[in-house]
């Protein structure tokens, strides 16, 4: 049970690193104008990708985004 834990914490610790950086990316594109930034790529430019194809879906995607969102809130570190 202990490997258990210790294994949720490891991922909720990369889960967080990648939440980071995926907001570095998000400043640093803004910073830079768009586009392609170096190290850090077209972040921006794929969550609107991403949004769009989630706002053309309707229904489904709502209910996708929905359970993104509750997957990210109710996420508790060990």
């Amino acid at each position: 049970m202990d490997l258990l834990q210790t294994f949720k914490g490891w991922i909720g610790a990369l889960t967080d690193i990648l939440l980071m950086l995926l907001a570095f990316g998000i400043a640093a594109a803004l910073l830079v104008g768009g586009g392609n930034v170096p190290f850090v790529g077209n972040v921006a430019g794929n969550i609107v990708a991403f949004v769009k194809d989630l706002g053309s879906n309707g229904l489904v995607g709502l209910i996708a985004l929905g359970v993104i969102l509750w997957l990210f809130s109710n996420r508790k570190v060990a």
